[in-house]
């Protein structure tokens, strides 16, 4: 399945790597946050270089207990980074990660994005569909029970794959029916899920091909890992590489991930076993 990408088709029915770059002091990942200009560029050239499909650009922390970022401060972190990025690089594929439409809007019509990264799709902002439907730019869609000042505390589902399925459903076909078509689904580790939920969902990852999407992971030194080999994030590499792969085994089209050489590696593995991309062949 190919993507439109500020004109340039981006082919996802092999494996590809976003870069996360969070231009905030409040990411739970220390390794992850650029506030300088030339820590912002040195990042957004090492990702390149290392093989980085999509650079993913957030202004705001949605960890578990972060302070909201106000909306203006927001816009203007992004709305610079992304400005900084494209004219040192101007042939990079940036996304905006916010849940605000207004943030989203001047990302993308002022400062050059060519996708949409929202963590609550749709959910915490109700103009963030109306934008989607008229720019007709990529956006990828999260699930998130709650918000992140709630969504840890005792999230419950029926069935956390059955219930996230349809979730989705529902709006993908909102915004099928306006004619939006390029769209990437992430089921949202982390958000809104306990350990367990997370593994669950990684163990049955290959039941949302139903929605005929291609698929996001977000597992990238993510607590499921730490916590569960007692480590502290930065140490999670060897750990998200090993969930990455899995991923990739179970459909995911798309790794988002702090660590683009690390993740490049598990791709290229992961292709020498499967050459053909027989995993893929669900998205049309």
């Amino acid at each position: 399945m190919f993507i439109n990408t500020g004109g340039r088709l981006l082919d996802l029915a092999r494996p590809r790597v976003m870069g996360i770059i969070n231009v905030t002091e409040d990411s739970f990942y220390r390794g992850s946050r650029y506030t300088g200009e030339g820590a912002i560029l040195e990042a957004a050239g090492r990702m390149l270089e290392e093989g980085a499909d999509i650079l993913d650009i957030g202004g705001c922390s949605t960890r578990p207990g972060a302070a909201e970022v106000p909306e203006e401060k927001e816009k203007e972190s992004v709305c610079r980074a992304a400005e900084l990025i494209l004219a040192r690089y101007p042939e990079a594929v940036v996304s905006v990660d916010t849940y605000r439409s207004a943030v989203a809007e001047a990302a993308v019509v002022s400062a050059g994005a060519a996708l949409i990264n929202d963590i609550s799709g749709g959910e915490m902002d109700a103009g963030m569909f109306p934008l989607v439907i008229r720019l007709n730019v990529p956006y990828i869609m999260m699930h998130m029970q709650g918000t992140p000042q709630t969504m840890q505390q005792d999230p419950r589902y029926d069935d956390v794959v059955t219930d996230i399925i349809l979730w989705f459903g529902q709006r993908i076909a909102k915004l099928h029916e306006a004619g939006v078509r390029d769209i990437i689904i992430d089921p949202g580790f982390g958000f809104g899920k306990t350990v367990a939920h997370n593994f669950e969902i990684l163990r049955r990852l290959s039941e949302f091909r139903v929605t005929g999407l291609p698929l996001m992971a977000g597992l990238s030194r993510k607590s499921m890992v730490w916590r569960t080999l007692n480590v502290t994030p930065e140490e999670a590499l060897t750990g998200t590489a090993a969930l990455n792969m899995a991923a990739l085994m179970n459909g995911a089209s798309l790794l988002r991930v702090h660590d683009v050489r690390e993740a490049r590696e598990v791709i290229t593995l992961f292709e020498k076993i499967y050459p053909a991309g027989i995993l893929f062949d669900h998205i049309s």
